[in-house]
């Protein structure tokens, strides 16, 4: 995902706005300096309540984009404080200000005036909502989190883990898996099980591992762990089905074929086990009747009570 944080800065942005805002201009810097754009934000008027209140309700009554434009410009160093909570994850801190910033403009649009609460205070839980999606999604190739426990679950295990380590004797800080103790305690403060605790943790501690083969220029040698993985076909359910499978063609059939009487069992043969070089089957219907002196019909009905009653030796090797 790119680090523009295109959602929330324009290129250059001049803003001469009402009330604190007015009389006064910022320019943005360049899109790619996160620095600049962090100082850039930072030095940013907020709203007081007055100005947040008549912004809302010109958004909210007119739609009017310049006061959402102030709303959420003047919120912006609030994402990227909350972002830097994040970074502990290992995704790119820009990145994680562009989902914030997200958020911060899906609460600009939902926020309601009348309620009588500060935007800062409902922004917050779209902001975090938003980055909480992008780690998620971004952490780890496999989903680690699915479910509305598991999500509470993965952010709050890193700060109980971190918050147990400040905690212990010195000479056990070096110890990163969660004790029985810590399990229970995390399992009770979360409302979860102390298994779904050891199942986060496992799936936390993992990482990522690349199968391919190295990229060339590694050498002719290296190789990834891909080339560790057994063939298929000595996979050892294929290996059983594909015995189970030869035992019923051999063994089973012809245990089959000894239930049945000389007759029906050429006639079982040419009808279903010959093939002929050319591809071809056996003898036809009309082919047998005539050879045996019956009708087709006294045929077909000799081969289908031939097939129930092999159909029942059979069953031994299903």
């Amino acid at each position: 995902m790119s680090t523009s944080l295109a959602p929330a800065i324009p290129t250059t942005t001049s803003l001469a706005v009402a009330g604190s805002w007015s009389n006064r201009s910022l320019t943005l810097p360049p899109l790619g300096n996160l620095d600049a754009y962090i100082s850039a934000v930072n030095r940013m008027p907020l709203l007081s309540q007055e100005e947040e209140q008549y912004a809302a309700r010109r958004l909210r009554d007119h739609n009017d984009l310049d006061a959402a434009g102030k709303l959420v410009m003047s919120h912006l160093r609030l994402v990227v404080s909350i972002a830097r909570q994040y970074l502990g994850y290992g995704l790119p801190h820009g990145d994680l200000i562009q989902e914030g910033n997200v958020g911060l403009m899906k609460a600009v649009k939902r926020f309601d005036p009348d309620q009588g609460v500060r935007l800062v205070s409902y922004a917050i839980h779209w902001i975090k909502a938003e980055i909480h999606e992008y780690i998620l999604k971004n952490w780890r190739m496999v989903k680690v989190a699915t479910t509305k426990a598991q999500r509470k679950l993965f952010f709050n295990l890193r700060s109980k883990k971190q918050g147990f380590r400040a905690e212990a004797a010195e000479g056990d800080t070096h110890r990163e898996a969660l004790s029985d103790h810590e399990i229970d305690v995390v399992a009770r403060d979360l409302h979860v099980k102390p298994e779904e605790v050891r199942e986060m943790e496992t799936r936390m501690a993992g990482g990522d591992v690349v199968l391919d083969p190295a990229p060339a220029g590694d050498g002719e040698e290296a190789f990834g762990p891909i080339a560790y993985l057994a063939d298929g076909t000595h996979e050892p359910t294929a290996m059983i089905e594909a015995a189970q499978r030869d035992r019923l063609a051999t063994e089973g059939i012809a245990r089959a074929m000894g239930e049945l009487d000389d007759r029906a069992r050429r006639i079982v043969s040419e009808r279903w086990l010959k093939v002929n070089d050319d591809g071809s089957g056996g003898m036809t219907l009309h082919e047998l009747a005539a050879e045996y002196g019956v009708s087709a019909e006294r045929i077909r009905q000799i081969e289908v009570a031939a097939m129930k009653k092999m159909r029942k030796a059979l069953a031994a090797y299903v």
